[in-house]
């Protein structure tokens, strides 16, 4: 069922890009299915001129296959909007995102789009930020163990991201992925200016009044939340 809601929120927002769009493309397991939507909705021609932004070196290459048209943001810096998922979702609209360590990229795309669409499975809501979700803060590798220690003095359990054989996970950029667990944050915004002021810091994944719209669809049914 978590895969049905996933392509349920996807093929929905969808339907708010039309011809001559610029679209930033989101990475993930339910960004795949607005891949997916966008693709047999240009190859029907019931959608044209529409190009593509990637967020992730992964997405540009699913895109790809499925022959979706592509641009950079060196060359079209204003996107018309960005459809992409999220990990956890607040009742204020904030997200944690960096699941698939690709929120370096996505806030980059994000933040140069004039809307951004946020999709998700009902299992992905929650009340405040944290509670089922730590946050991703990519790092660089220089002075790593500083900046490990640093976010410990945030009040976070840290954990430097690995992957199944036991290496550092690498982030497209190649910078390591910290898991920074802070428990439920009623204030994500002082957490997020905390993080930001340390050098060695490179991005986080907490998504601050960047969403001005989250479609969850669940059990009951798909849901809008607008700004």
């Amino acid at each position: 069922m978590i895969t049905q809601f996933k392509q349920a929120a996807a093929e929905a927002a969808v339907d708010s890009i039309t011809n001559g769009m610029i679209v930033g493309l989101g990475h993930g397991s339910t960004a795949i299915f607005a891949l997916r939507k966008i693709a047999q909705l240009l190859n029907e021609g019931k959608l044209h001129d529409v190009i593509g932004i990637p967020c992730s070196l992964q997405t540009k290459q699913q895109a790809t296959e499925l022959g979706i048209p592509l641009t950079t943001l060196e060359d079209n810096h204003i996107l018309d909007i960005t459809i992409d998922g999220a990990d956890e979702i607040d009742s204020a609209m904030n997200m944690i995102k960096g699941g698939g360590g690709a929120l370096l990229r996505e806030k980059i795309v994000a933040q140069a789009s004039k809307k951004c669409i946020y999709i998700a499975d009902e299992t992905k809501y929650s009340e405040y930020l944290g509670e089922k979700w730590a946050v991703p803060v990519e790092v660089m590798h220089f002075g790593w163990r500083a900046t490990f220690g640093f976010i410990e003095s945030l009040g976070a359990k840290v954990s430097v991201r690995q992957t199944e054989d036991g290496s550092n996970f690498l982030t497209d950029q190649s910078n390591l992925i910290m898991d920074c667990n802070f428990g439920v944050m009623k204030s994500p915004e002082s957490i997020a200016n905390a993080l930001k002021s340390r050098a060695g810091v490179v991005e986080h994944g907490l998504f601050i009044n960047i969403a001005q719209e989250i479609i969850i669809a669940g059990n009951q049914g798909i849901r809008f939340i607008r700004k």
